[in-house]
């Protein structure tokens, strides 16, 4: 369930980690970290989507869009491969909005 929270992401944004965080955080730590730390993730990129929205009328909107969707892929591929592993994972650049 801990690697499909990150994939899901990649899909559905923060749905996926949010469903498993209430639903399945009672499953044992590693899946309640893994839940929290994807949500947090996904969460923060959707504040980067809403920022690349706003400017894109300054037509820079367009890069910081760009760039949020690459960095979702590339974290959540990361983040997947290690929960596959059995390891904890935290994403750089996220905002602790649950703790």
């Amino acid at each position: 369930w801990a690697t499909l929270t990150h994939i899901g992401g990649i899909f559905f944004g923060f749905l996926p980690a949010l469903i498993v965080y209430l639903v399945l955080k009672d499953r044992g730590p590693f899946l309640a970290a893994h839940a929290k730390t994807a949500l947090n993730f996904q969460l923060t990129m959707l504040i980067g989507y809403v920022v690349g929205f706003i400017l894109t009328f300054v037509l820079i909107g367009v890069i910081v869009l760009i760039a949020v969707g690459i960095v979702i892929i590339v974290f959540s591929i990361i983040a997947a491969m290690k929960a596959n592993a059995g390891e904890y994972y935290s994403y750089p650049l996220t905002i602790k909005f649950i703790k």
